[in-house]
């Protein structure tokens, strides 16, 4: 079984993330102080802050503490934090630039398009084991023959969401350079909606293989192994920039500093930390656009390869 690389050991916590959504519902939000309750607008002549959960690096059953964090952040900064929830990247980028939500938790490869076309903003990102990286793991069932990436020709295969980085982005890559496509290799594929899914999809063998967060992997590998115990690593791709929190453009200067010390203080804080293991992070830490130029360069060769395909006699 590929592991991680050196120093990264048994990584924590994708993006990453949940998929699936409506494209043009108003945004649904939950009040962390009264969570049974949903508030379709909010009054912005109150202290509420918005905070959109869209790439996890944990799988869903660390939600909660994600939850636990922000009533954390909304005490340390004075307002009545909102939980604005989505289970698609896209649709939560589509909140950011309309500034429905203030802060959100995304993934790699939904930063680099939001950052890219309307001005995303880097907040922090999260540390664990002294890295801020993450792989793509290409999985297989423990019981399958296959032991690389070209065994999966002609099989199917599972992607998450379609803006996924570790999920989608990296295998279609990895596909590009063989001058492929996921048509012309897989037999058959499908969005699993998120990388929890996937795994279950292949211990279940529902697909024969998939991409996942390495994060996520690892996570349940380590707390709720039902379903990784059934699947096995085939390839680790490269280390890529980790799923960052960002702000929407345009947000409160002094503001914006004041969640970010929230953020990056909350390891001191024993509250803070406890919550901060229950996530399997050390700490948040400041982190810089460059580190996702990786994700950047995937795409434009993707498009580059896509574009002479197109305009080809």
């Amino acid at each position: 079984m590929v592991g991680y690389r050196t120093g990264l050991g048994l990584v924590f916590v994708c993006v990453i993330g949940w998929t699936g959504c409506n494209g043009k519902e108003a945004p649904r939000t939950v009040s962390l102080e009264k969570r049974q309750e949903t508030t379709p607008q909010i009054d912005r002549r109150e202290r509420h802050l918005r905070i959109a959960v869209g790439g996890m690096i944990t799988p869903k059953a660390g939600y909660g503490y994600y939850r636990q964090f922000l009533d954390y952040v909304g005490e340390k900064v004075g307002m009545q934090v909102d939980l604005v929830d989505r289970e698609n990247y896209a649709e939560i980028n589509k909140l950011v630039n309309t500034s429905d939500v203030d802060v959100a938790f995304v993934c790699g490869g939904p930063y680099v398009e939001g950052h890219d076309k309307f001005g995303m903003e880097l907040l922090v990102a999260p540390q664990a084991y002294g890295v801020t990286v993450y792989y793509s793991y290409i999985i297989v069932n423990r019981d399958s023959a296959i032991s690389g990436f070209e065994g999966l020709r002609g099989k199917s295969f599972a992607f998450t969401d379609p803006l996924s980085n570790s999920g989608t982005l990296v295998p279609t890559y990895m596909l590009e350079v063989m001058h492929e496509t996921p048509g012309t290799y897989f037999s058959k594929t499908i969005y699993a909606q998120s990388h929890d899914k996937s795994i279950k999809a292949v211990a279940q063998r529902i697909v024969d293989g998939a991409a996942v967060d390495s994060l996520i992997w690892e996570y349940e590998n380590r707390i709720n192994p039902e379903f990784t115990s059934r699947t096995k690593i085939i390839k680790q791709s490269p280390p890529y920039g980790i799923p960052p929190v960002v702000v929407r453009p345009g947000f409160d200067p002094k503001l914006k500093e004041q969640i970010r010390q929230a953020f990056l203080n909350a390891q001191l804080d024993p509250k803070g930390k406890a919550i901060l293991a229950g996530m399997m992070i050390d700490k948040f830490v400041p982190i810089d656009d460059s580190a996702y130029n990786s994700i950047r360069e995937m795409d434009k060769l993707i498009a580059d390869h896509r574009k002479k395909r197109n305009n080809k006699p």
